[in-house]
């Protein structure tokens, strides 16, 4: 890192400063810089802290962070920090801005009760510096339709009594909300969604850089009425020689509460005239796609990467705010590595877990496990594995046998998720 600037300012917005923050945003994410006047007034009614550093009145880095809920292993909402819009211009790179935004903002997140602080990150390099770990990845699958061996007479959806229906925007504004509430609580990982979300989703907030066309919109509906099931894609319009239709459908939402639902939804897809093929955007790793088809090859794998990115703010918090489903105890020393194992969120704690529930208390008793706060992310949402970053040699083992016994605490049948990107 440079030599940091004392006389560079770094705080809270002030009246006026929008337009210079989100032009210093636009340049750092390479978009045309100036931003419209509507792009200003929509970012001037969004929730959220804004920060950004100032050399001589102009804007060169910025800084936007938002509560949120998280959903835990066992459906718990955790209070979050949620971290985005993060640049900083080139021409102010490695003077400590970054740094210093995000060390304030962590801070106060912690004074105000959040648990864990989370973010998308661009670049992977970047915040593992300030304790931050991925937590939750997403696979992205391309089907190729005429291999999937579906029977194009059969039946969607196959549950007797329930239906498929198009809706439009209002109707995705109307059923949206109570249905993502319902998948919320049953994917760790998974983050709460305002109003404005789904106005954004739906083309309220289309500008003139990023204009909205309206997507095809279809629910699902169980033999009682219960919509349980969202699809939202689109296509584009291809043909090959001889009239073969070449289309593709490109997922931009597929949210189910139940299997019987997504796998509806997916054949549904599969089965509309002249797509020939799918690219279902970023999904869960486990995702039923990968072996939904009776020739499980025709979803090809294209992109499998890290998504959510989580730091623990408060260790005994957020780890009793989880659900285990095996009964067990280990002794963890966390260091805080930004800081220093004196940092905020750094300590030597006894997890005592299990079914019934838990207790995460300060110990002085001996570390079976040392491992960073980076480290203690990833096993948070259940998606990693503690015996592989002791051999990554990212986690130490202090006593024999700490680590399998910690992968039964930690680890769950279905890996997390976070369907949004923010």
């Amino acid at each position: 890192m440079g030599v940091q600037r004392t006389d560079l300012d770094v705080r809270p917005l002030g009246d006026g400063e929008l337009p210079d923050w989100i032009r210093a945003m636009r340049t750092g994410f390479l978009r045309t810089p100036t931003p419209t006047p509507r792009e200003v007034e929509i970012r001037s009614g969004a929730p959220g802290r804004l920060y950004g550093a100032f050399d001589a009145g102009r804007c060169v880095a910025t800084y936007r962070s938002f509560d949120q809920r998280v959903t835990a292993v066992g459906g718990a909402p955790v209070a979050a920090n949620a971290v985005s819009n993060v640049t900083v211009s080139p021409t102010h790179r490695r003077r400590g801005l970054l740094t210093r935004m995000i060390d304030a903002d962590l801070r106060a997140a912690r004074d105000r009760g959040d648990l864990v602080a989370t973010l998308i990150a661009a670049e992977y390099r970047i915040y593992g510096r300030y304790g931050f770990g991925p937590a939750a990845g997403a696979t992205e699958w391309e089907i190729d339709v005429a291999r999937t061996g579906l029977d194009p007479r059969r039946p969607v959806p196959e549950e007797p009594g329930a239906r498929l229906d198009l809706v439009d925007p209002d109707g995705v504004r109307a059923l949206g909300p109570a249905l993502h509430a319902r998948v919320h609580r049953g994917q760790p990982g998974a983050v709460d969604r305002d109003a404005r979300w789904w106005q954004r989703a739906t083309g309220l907030y289309a500008t003139e850089d990023e204009p909205w066309k309206e997507p095809f919109c279809v629910v699902h509906r169980s033999a009682d009425g219960t919509v349980d099931g969202l699809l939202v894609y689109r296509t584009d319009e291809k043909w090959g020689e001889g009239k073969r239709p070449l289309n593709t459908a490109t997922v931009e939402e597929l949210s189910a509460a139940t299997p019987a639902a997504e796998r509806a939804l997916w054949r549904y897809l599969c089965a509309v005239d002249w797509i020939a093929t799918v690219r279902t955007g970023p999904r869960a790793p486990d995702s039923l796609v990968a072996d939904l088809f009776p020739d499980a090859r025709a979803a090809r794998v294209t992109t499998a990467a890290d998504w959510l990115w989580v730091r623990l703010l408060d260790v005994p918090g957020a780890l009793t705010a989880r659900s285990y489903e095996a009964a067990g105890s280990v002794v963890i020393a966390v260091v805080d590595e930004p800081l220093g194992a004196g940092g905020p969120s750094g300590g030597r704690f006894r997890l005592d877990a299990g079914p019934q529930g838990s207790s995460c208390p300060p110990t002085t008793g001996s570390a079976e496990l040392v491992l960073p706060l980076g480290a203690l992310a990833r096993l948070w949402l259940g998606d990693a594995s503690v015996r592989r970053l002791v051999d990554l040699g990212l986690v130490g083992e202090e006593r024999p046998g700490a680590a399998a016994r910690a992968d039964v605490l930690f680890r769950t049948g279905r890996r997390p998720w976070c369907p949004d990107l923010f």
